[in-house]
């Protein structure tokens, strides 16, 4: 079998966020499995210059991006025993950022456009495209519509999987004869139209042979109005091909025993390292180096969805406490200077990074002692729990799959959950996990280990993507 997995970020080339990490571990799980799978991805100038280095031209040809002819070369690097092919073109892809750009619809046209026309250029032949997120969420419609002549094309099923159903592509009703140079019959007749204008994710739904998310719980949630981003009746509609599989974490980039990027590893059977780890974060970033106190890390893209506004109304109150807090990423402005104060007022219990690190994300895994993740939403769980670190998450989503809450009878669990999404109910929960931290350690070294005991590994889940991409070719 044959497989190409489509994606608009991958680790280590580059990445935003969770479809990142999916793209860099569930292919090279697959191609354990067996399976012949190579991945496609823009060419991100951006991308290290490790990597670039080892890339090889291997076609050229040109795209029609509407009446444009766009110029397209793939690179291909191989890594690990998986081809991973690039289409480049500087004037798509040579930018500071991923995504958020007024051009996004055109540039992800002219992607999803040249995947297409690069398998006429190279010699590899999938069964399956797999495409994730609205970036490729047209190849499906595409496939079916646009090139149902091409006889080598016919027999290629689709899958695609929804990381977050909240980023939907949703664009210009004119797009189908602007961008991808067809007529507007798709559009009239309500196959690509959402609202009043093209929308790339709910295409690629219609289109995909299977769509799936990345959980269980995440697939139940999205057919409803609340979780749904108005996406919920058409997938009711298309339930029969809907299904959660739960996302894995990339346990050779994820280990606590052989991570590079910590001071010091550690194990289920030796924990010491932690609190080293912990010491060590502390000191790069100024604060108090003292074991006793609960330190919580965040790392994570500052959004509404991601809940960080519940945070800052509570944070004035949660300072007051002998805590610290430890905080990495990047999102909305306002949430961004919002923090900022709050370093500046309390130097030596909270430090604001607004900034990508990579290094300092796995230093804060391995060395926090809680992890907040207050989402909203949320399709999927965490790496931090690979490192024994304790989530206080809203029990939605993949955290809901993966995250059993501290139960103060059984002492059991491996977190701290809230149901209301409300500041109150986050911050009793994170009360009630300093609590512990400080007046029973026996039982909080034991909740780590439970933690850690886990499987969190894509052995599972790779093998259920496996049945389903069978499945597809043998109803084909």
């Amino acid at each position: 079998m044959k497989v190409l997995f489509a994606s608009a970020e991958c680790a280590p080339f580059f990445k935003n966020g969770g479809l990142g990490d999916v793209a860099g571990a569930l292919p090279k799980e697959l191609a354990k499995k067996g399976i012949n799978i190579a991945v496609v991805l823009p060419y991100f100038t951006k991308m290290p210059d490790i990597y670039k280095v080892q890339c090889e031209e291997v076609a050229t040809f040109s795209v029609e991006v509407g009446w444009c002819h766009q110029y397209c070369g793939v690179k291909q690097l191989i890594l690990k025993g998986i081809s991973y092919y690039f289409i480049d073109n500087l004037y798509y892809f040579d930018r500071e950022q991923l995504y958020g750009y007024e051009d996004d619809a055109e540039r992800f046209a002219f992607f999803s456009l040249a995947i297409i026309k690069m398998l006429e250029n190279i010699e590899f032949r999938p069964d399956v495209i797999h495409v994730n997120d609205f970036h490729t969420a047209m190849v499906p419609f595409l496939l079916k519509e646009k090139y149902q002549a091409v006889e080598n094309f016919r027999a290629i099923k689709t899958v695609l999987t929804i990381h977050n159903i909240e980023f939907q592509g949703a664009y210009s009703k004119d797009l189908l004869p602007d961008l991808f140079g067809m007529g507007s019959e798709r559009f009239n007749d309500g196959a690509t139209r959402f609202l009043d204008g093209v929308n790339y994710l709910k295409a690629g739904i219609l289109y995909a042979d299977r769509v799936n998310t990345v959980s269980p719980t995440y697939a139940e949630e999205i057919k409803t109005a609340e979780f749904g981003f108005g996406l919920d009746g058409i997938l009711r509609l298309e339930q029969g091909k809907l299904s959660g599989i739960l996302n894995g974490i990339d346990y050779e980039m994820n280990d606590p025993e052989t991570d590079q990027l910590i001071l010091e590893n550690f194990s289920l059977n030796d924990l010491s390292g932690k609190q080293k780890n912990k010491q060590a974060l502390q000191k790069k970033l100024n604060l108090p180096v003292r074991t006793e106190v609960p330190l919580i890390g965040i790392v994570s893209r500052l959004t509404f969805q991601k809940g960080f506004h519940l945070v800052l109304d509570e944070l004035t109150n949660f300072l007051e406490q002998d805590v610290q807090l430890v905080l990495l990423g990047t999102g909305d402005p306002g949430i961004e200077h919002s923090f900022r104060p709050f370093g500046e007022r309390y130097p030596d219990k909270i430090t604001v990074n607004r900034k990508f690190d990579v290094s300092l994300a796995q230093l804060i895994y391995a060395g926090a002692d809680l992890f907040w993740m207050p989402s909203e939403t949320e399709p999927c769980g965490m790496i931090a729990m690979r490192y024994g670190t304790l989530p206080i998450v809203h029990e939605v989503g993949g955290v809901k799959d993966t995250v059993p809450p501290y139960d103060l009878t059984t002492k059991t669990g491996t977190g701290f959950g809230f149901s209301e999404f409300s500041s109150n109910s986050l911050m009793y929960s994170t009360l009630t996990a300093i609590d512990l931290y400080r007046m029973d350690q026996q039982t909080w070294q034991q909740l780590i280990k439970n933690e850690m005991k886990k499987d969190f590994s894509w052995e599972k889940s790779s093998q259920v993507y496996l049945d389903l991409y069978k499945e597809i070719i043998q109803v084909g």
